[in-house]
């Protein structure tokens, strides 16, 4: 339409994450500060699940809310993205060519034509198969572990961060690594591609495999507050959850979460739009930790005061 305007020019991922973050620090700024001056619509939108909105909901935002188990949905989005993702991968660096076209067309569309090769083959394998992990695992437990309450709603807009995250994350880890740009070397070497570990990438590996279970291990335990011995849902109350990492902090999953986005990072560092991954999942999860570490404590007097919010003995 517009000769003059070329939108692969843009960096569409880097953009999405950036409104994602600017959304939460200015959005969670003013809820710890003046939220009892906020309008109710903009309470009632940022708050969901057990920290949700008390008193008279607003009717607009409320027409706009859908159940929180729906949050199983975004991680079916996941769990195939990922995969396909990784498929994707595999296939360029298991026959030493360059992405498809068409793969190489879409990444210019959602990360720009400008893309420069920043990360290699052996860190875009760890990172792919880092998430691939993660969001397989995220499936597993939403449909078959976890518990949502029938009661609860979220926003839509929250519903569709889900799917923005993991769709922008997967994409950001394939826009800059080497066969998947238009930059770079004419040719590839003989044997293409090479792999090289290094000890760097076997302690993100590590880490962030210890991250992946204690996660795990979280999300078990609070699905375990709302069953019996034998496994069957008897409850969909909020409980007090200790064990694990849950005698440290309130939020030991959202702790974990952050673990392994900076892993990512670290394994990732030299791709530019990861910093606004990892930004925004940080900025996400601190919120969210300190909104269920409020709640905890207003709706818990013997709550331990030991307990920090997110991370182990500082915050």
């Amino acid at each position: 339409m517009f000769p003059w305007f070329d939108i692969r020019s843009i960096n569409l991922i880097n953009f999405l994450f950036v409104n994602l973050i600017v959304t939460v620090v200015v959005l969670g700024g003013l809820l710890a500060t003046i939220e009892k001056h906020l309008p109710t619509a903009i309470r009632q939108t940022f708050r969901y699940g057990k920290h949700a909105l008390k008193g008279s909901p607003d009717r607009l935002v409320s027409l706009l809310e859908v159940p929180k188990a729906w949050f199983k949905h975004f991680y079916v989005f996941a769990a195939l993205w990922s995969v396909a993702g990784f498929a994707v991968m595999m296939e360029t660096y298991l026959t030493g060519q360059p992405a498809r076209d068409y793969v190489i067309a879409f990444l210019d569309t959602m990360a720009t034509n400008k893309r420069m090769v920043r990360t290699t083959p052996t860190e875009t394998m760890v990172a792919m198969t880092l998430i691939t992990l993660q969001c397989l695992r995220r499936f597993y437990e939403t449909w078959f572990v976890q518990v949502f309450s029938s009661k609860l709603k979220i926003n839509l807009s929250a519903y569709l961060v889900g799917y923005i995250h993991y769709f922008g994350t997967i994409v950001a880890i394939l826009a800059q690594a080497e066969g998947f740009t238009r930059a770079g070397p004419v040719s590839l070497p003989t044997n293409g591609y090479r792999f090289e570990p290094s000890v760097r990438l076997a302690l993100c590996v590590g880490v962030f495999c210890y991250a992946w279970y204690h996660q795990y291990l979280s999300n078990v335990i609070l699905a375990n507050l709302r069953k019996d011995k034998a496994g069957k849902v008897v409850s969909q109350k909020h409980s007090l959850p200790t064990g694990d990492y849950f005698d440290a902090v309130s939020s030991p999953h959202m702790f974990f979460e952050i673990v392994m986005y900076v892993v990512l990072f670290c394994v990732l560092h030299r791709n530019s739009t990861m910093v606004y991954v990892l930004l925004w999942v940080l900025s996400n999860q601190l919120m969210n930790s300190w909104l269920t570490h409020q709640w905890y404590v207003e709706n818990f007097p013997n709550y331990p005061k030991e307990r920090k919010a997110l991370v182990p003995f500082v915050l």
